[in-house]
């Protein structure tokens, strides 16, 4: 296995862990009160906006896990360069990425507009996000496998 892929598998396991715990923890904060309308809104706005960096913090510091890891039992150096394949499979899953997160947004609108609530909207969005992050990491393993 290329350095890669093993990297994306562990991005993938990361993401997992990282989104399960995080709803785990919101969707238990919100079975906990009872929130009218306003609150709501602010309280799923909020639940995104903090979910933002804290994901991109624990990424950070599972690449950087990863990276010594890595060194330490193969002693390889990460490669320093992209070549033209690297950057293809990049903006092929950048693209299937935004695809599924196009789609999630819209069904997220979608779901007001059939009067739905406005948590359903905001579950409907954080797992667009999820899912378009999955839809990457499955397209770049699949390109690095299969070829482009």
């Amino acid at each position: 296995m290329s350095y890669q892929e093993k990297k994306h598998i562990v991005s993938f396991i990361s993401t997992v862990f990282i989104f399960g715990f995080y709803c785990w923890y919101v969707f238990q904060k919100v079975q906990d009160t009872n929130m009218d309308t306003t609150e709501t809104l602010r309280f799923w706005a909020a639940a995104i906006l903090i979910l933002i960096p804290v994901s991109i913090v624990a990424k950070i510091i599972i690449a950087i896990i990863f990276n010594i890891i890595y060194r330490i039992t193969t002693k390889e150096v990460e490669p320093s360069f992209s070549d033209e394949l690297d950057k293809l499979i990049d903006l092929k899953a950048t693209r299937n990425s935004h695809y599924v997160f196009t789609l999630g947004f819209l069904l997220a609108m979608g779901s007001l507009v059939l009067d739905m609530t406005p948590t359903t909207m905001f579950i409907i969005l954080i797992f667009s996000g999820f899912l378009s992050e999955m839809a990457s990491v499955f397209t770049t393993l699949y390109h690095y496998r299969k070829g482009v």
